[in-house]
């Protein structure tokens, strides 16, 4: 009997890390339910809202489609390629620089450069570029692209920082420069994974490009939804085929 009466008095296991930070997420849930206003009501009348407005489109106006919508998708896409193009062609030295295992000194300043361009939203860049370059789908381009240097540029330098770097230096080696290696031990390997990292963020400025309209940048809104789909299976099957070969 004693023994099983100090088995019960013993103190049981101390709560865990992962247990406190799990309440401490539950509380800041339910406090921001209760801030923003939030209600089961409010969720349980969703489905007949969101039936509601889906029957706004019907019956479908296909002289509207035509004339205004296919118009407008094209421009939006056209938007989305050209801005990816630009962040493309920007990111792609800037990913090299800002790898520390090759340049480690100049890494942190193409860092703090591309910390700086993620920070900044697409359409607050669009507000930007319209007084500069005018109202109309450049403006909204060039603030997609913008925008997308320093993601690209973030993700890119880590792509050529996971490399194997016996390559790069068999080259060095062997005589060559840094910008040979560069060349032939360090793009051969890392642009298939980058040019998966353009088209994926070519799906995100598609968009991106449906809110530009608003600061008149162009952009068509909700009507781009099909083709964001239709582009993100064959985008993905690119990816796909990119990375395997």
């Amino acid at each position: 009997m004693s023994s099983h009466s100090d088995l019960l008095r013993q103190p049981g296991p101390p709560i865990g890390f992962a247990t406190i930070v799990t309440f401490v997420i539950a509380l800041m849930f339910i406090v921001s339910m209760f801030a923003i206003g939030f209600t089961p009501g409010q969720m349980a009348e969703v489905p007949a809202g969101v039936a509601r407005v889906l029957s706004f489109f019907w019956p479908v106006d296909m002289a509207y489609g035509w004339d205004r919508v296919l118009p407008a998708i094209v421009e939006s896409i056209q938007i989305a390629w050209i801005g990816t193009i630009i962040a493309a062609l920007l990111s792609l030295p800037l990913a090299l620089f800002g790898a520390r295992t090759l340049f480690p000194r100049v890494a942190r300043v193409v860092k703090l450069i591309s910390a700086t361009a993620r920070a900044f939203p697409e359409i607050l860049l669009a507000i930007y570029f319209v007084p500069i370059v005018g109202l109309g789908p450049f403006a909204g381009a060039l603030a997609i692209g913008i925008s997308s240097v320093g993601m690209l540029t973030k993700l890119g330098a880590e792509v050529v920082d996971s490399l194997d770097f016996g390559t790069v230096e068999a080259v060095e080696a062997a005589g060559g420069s840094r910008i040979l290696a560069l060349r032939w031990a360090v793009l051969p390997q890392v642009l298939p994974e980058i040019i998966a990292h353009w088209l994926f963020r070519f799906e995100l400025n598609i968009r991106a490009s449906a809110v530009l309209g608003v600061v008149g940048a162009g952009g068509v809104g909700g009507v781009l939804l099909n083709v964001v789909l239709a582009i993100d299976m064959i985008s993905g099957e690119i990816r796909r085929r990119i990375i395997r070969s």
